[in-house]
């Protein structure tokens, strides 16, 4: 169940949201408006070796930047 990125074409706002299937209809939190657009994401990833690779641009923590995650992870 991916958490994917959307920002709304009403008011702009961009937020997460969970979902459970492709079914599931997405609305803003902040306008309850259904004209949304996903989003690409960047992300971070632990590789099966168990080191951590982070992506260039966010990575859902404060501390991680593109060449040190060592504050969080």
């Amino acid at each position: 169940m991916p958490i994917y990125e959307y920002k709304c074409t009403t008011c702009n706002n961009e937020f997460e949201t969970l979902i459970f299937g492709s079914h599931d209809r997405v609305v803003c939190p902040q306008c309850k408006g259904q004209e949304v657009k996903r989003l690409m994401s960047a992300c971070g990833f632990k590789s099966a070796e168990g080191g951590f690779t982070p992506s260039s641009g966010s990575s859902g923590c404060s501390g991680c930047s593109s060449t040190n995650c060592s504050s969080c992870h």
